[in-house]
């Protein structure tokens, strides 16, 4: 397993950690491979009944790694890895970080510290459950950088929050802690040391009939998968329009040179 991202397995817990801590766990394309990769790998991994899915460092995942907006520049490029499509054809690579957890047969929980924003919002809104710490950053961030979210986000954010809530936080991008994320229904519980709680409810559920706790995924997998293909395609093309254009290079731009945003109509 790459170094970006570790997975260890101990009493039928996999416990898989992003490895990027000197980025805030960001996601550039080598950080797209590994953490898909190890997604794949447990979905065959024998013994797993659970899997805890953490961050090094001070964060979770703070999101898209600046470098990849070098590739927006000049429009959508067969070099940028992440718009490649998996085996599937449900997903590219960026959806398929976040969508990897629903499709491996157990339980996944997200623990959630730091900063949890864009594609890093996207990864835990993946996850079965989320455990964050009342203080966690978190943030529907791509509008604020001329974006969408297209990694599965406009699905799995719309499913668990009110469609008013869900267009308000992609609307704005604005941040929100953890102790909002869980009144508005995206965290499932909060906790000051997210990773020890989420290891200790992954025993719990490690300790029921494994053949139960699988068929209750699958089930509740069944239904949540319905209309998932139709609009992660929708959201490819959506932000295939968008990549590149003048007003998301604008959003870029003056982003980071810390002025307001000329935009035009």
């Amino acid at each position: 397993m790459s170094d970006r991202v570790t997975v260890t397995i101990a009493d039928g817990i996999a416990d898989v950690r992003f490895n990027r801590a000197d980025k805030r766990n960001a996601l550039d394309n080598a950080q797209f491979v590994a953490i898909a990769k190890a997604g794949e790998r447990l979905k065959n991994e024998p013994g797993v009944r659970a899997v805890v899915l953490s961050g090094e460092g001070a964060s979770f995942c703070a999101g898209l790694d600046f470098s990849i907006f070098g590739s927006f520049a000049g429009g959508p490029s067969d070099k940028v890895e992440i718009g490649v499509l998996s085996e599937s054809g449900i997903t590219h690579l960026g959806q398929q970080v976040c969508w990897v957890w629903q499709e491996v047969p157990v339980p996944v929980i997200a623990a959630v510290h730091g900063h949890a924003l864009g594609g890093g919002a996207q990864i835990a809104l993946g996850a079965d459950i989320r455990i964050s710490t009342a203080d966690a950053k978190w943030s529907i961030r791509e509008v604020h950088w001329g974006l969408i979210p297209d990694m599965t986000g406009t699905f799995t954010l719309s499913r668990l929050v009110g469609n008013d809530v869900a267009r308000e936080l992609t609307y704005t991008a604005r941040m929100f802690d953890g102790a909002e994320a869980k009144q508005l229904g995206l965290v499932t519980r909060l906790a000051d040391d997210p990773y020890t709680a989420a290891h200790a409810l992954a025993a719990e559920i490690a300790g029921r009939s494994p053949d139960a706790v699988r068929g209750a995924k699958a089930l509740f997998s069944r239904m949540y998968e319905q209309q998932a293909a139709e609009q992660f395609a929708a959201e490819r093309s959506t932000i295939h329009g968008l990549i590149g254009s003048p007003n998301q290079i604008e959003a870029i731009n003056s982003n980071l040179e810390n002025r307001p945003a000329n935009f035009a109509d």
